[in-house]
């Protein structure tokens, strides 16, 4: 049986899990992290082979991901609430090994950590539908590199970002970058892969979200 270590801040959530887990015959649970500080450190200390970690619980974030994955071989499952696209996307390109929904089956939690556990890769049905409805290629996610600080775009795609929610065309945005046309539809597409999307309107809702373009412009048109 694996040595498993649990990361949620929720300690109620912890409590059931570890109950759950020892009642399907995982003994050995070495520990409960309740930030991204204990889990490093219990991890060091105990040498985990799976971690069940709530990455977006308070305490945690992608980037726990990264630094866990920089320690050593451990697999990660990653038991969240959240299913959106771009959340996807992150958790996947920071290295996770499986992916399950809290409201799922408590058999396919267990699942998940016998598969991960074994070197496998393990998606409960709602992932899975959430990947096919987002349009998610697996395949064509690059696995960040653990000593990177974390999973964002580049400098050049948040320009291309910004060009496009201004509705700019790819041969415009070609010629204001000095860059070929090919470069730019490299560019959109894994734009596309990064925030776990599959539509042009959704690109231009990041770039309102995240302050690139004023959402005025699409209120008010341009000013002129």
């Amino acid at each position: 049986m694996p040595r498993i270590l649990i990361a949620d801040s929720h300690e109620l959530i912890s409590c059931g899990l570890q109950a759950a887990l020892r009642s399907h015959g995982f003994d050995e649970i070495v520990g409960h992290a309740r930030n991204e500080k204990e889990l490093l450190q219990l991890t060091s200390d105990f040498n985990p082979d799976v971690v069940v970690m709530d990455f977006l619980a308070p305490g945690f974030s992608v980037e726990s991901i990264v630094k866990l994955k920089s320690l050593g071989r451990h697999r990660i499952l990653a038991l969240t609430d959240a299913q959106t696209g771009t959340v996807l996307v992150n958790a996947f390109r920071a290295g996770v090994d499986g992916y399950v929904k809290k409201d799922c089956d408590l058999l396919e939690i267990v699942d998940a950590v016998k598969e991960i556990h074994r070197g496998r890769k393990f998606y409960c049905s709602q992932i899975l539908d959430a990947i096919r409805k987002e349009g998610i290629d697996l395949q064509s996610l690059d696995v960040v590199d653990p000593g990177c600080a974390g999973v964002s775009l580049s400098k050049r795609e948040l320009e291309v970002i910004q060009l496009i929610a201004e509705g700019f065309t790819n041969p415009q945005i070609s010629d204001r970058l000095f860059v070929s046309p090919h470069t730019v539809t490299t560019h959109r597409r894994n734009i596309l892969q990064k925030l776990g999307v599959n539509n042009t309107a959704a690109v231009v809702m990041y770039a309102v979200q995240s302050g690139l373009v004023s959402p005025n412009r699409f209120l008010f048109g341009q000013a002129s």
